[in-house]
């Protein structure tokens, strides 16, 4: 899994923003074309860094049609954990743990009920059968695990290099149900 990281993560870091850009768009577009999607009141989103391919082309859509966008915010002080809560505009957004973009803490409480019809689900790789590789940390393991995410349409967002063969499958991975 550690030699796997390394080669996917230097992989992505040298790609040139003009094509992770790109990319964002078209996987945005066949995210759009997905029926849950597109039924979906509730969604939850993640904030790219790092070559990710970035959702946030699909945000302004998402708040025009009223859809309820959650966000996934490292939990202080846990590590590991993630809270999930509400974000109605960019401006709510503010960089957290890793650099990465998070809900703000105080513009944003976390949210004890959320059932999101869709999920974006980031990772380093995906394989065939949906299988995910994160960054080893369990973060969206445990946030998958937790019961507002018992019935959510998982979708990954991954570059096609980062889609592999077959992964490594532990018991308590949750595959999503497209890349």
């Amino acid at each position: 899994k550690a030699e796997l990281r390394r080669a996917v993560l230097a992989r992505r870091a040298a790609l040139p923003p003009g094509e992770v850009r790109e990319a964002s768009l078209r996987a945005c577009a066949l995210v759009q074309s997905l029926e849950p999607w597109r039924q979906a009141d509730e969604v939850l989103v993640y904030f790219a860094f790092r070559g990710e391919l970035d959702p946030a082309p699909l945000l302004q859509g998402l708040w025009r049609r009223g859809v309820r966008v959650l966000a996934p915010r490292c939990r202080p002080g846990e590590a590991g954990m993630l809270d999930v809560a509400c974000v109605t505009c960019l401006e709510e957004m503010a960089p957290g743990a890793y650099g990465i973009l998070e809900p703000h803490p105080e513009r944003c409480p976390a949210l004890k009920d959320h059932a999101p019809g869709a999920a974006l689900i980031p990772a380093v790789a995906f394989d065939a059968r949906g299988a995910r590789l994160g960054f080893g940390q369990g973060y969206y393991d445990r946030l998958l695990a937790g019961p507002g995410f018992a019935r959510t349409y998982l979708i990954g967002l991954a570059h096609p290099f980062q889609v592999v063969d077959t992964l490594p499958v532990e018991p308590w991975d949750r595959p999503v149900h497209a890349v």
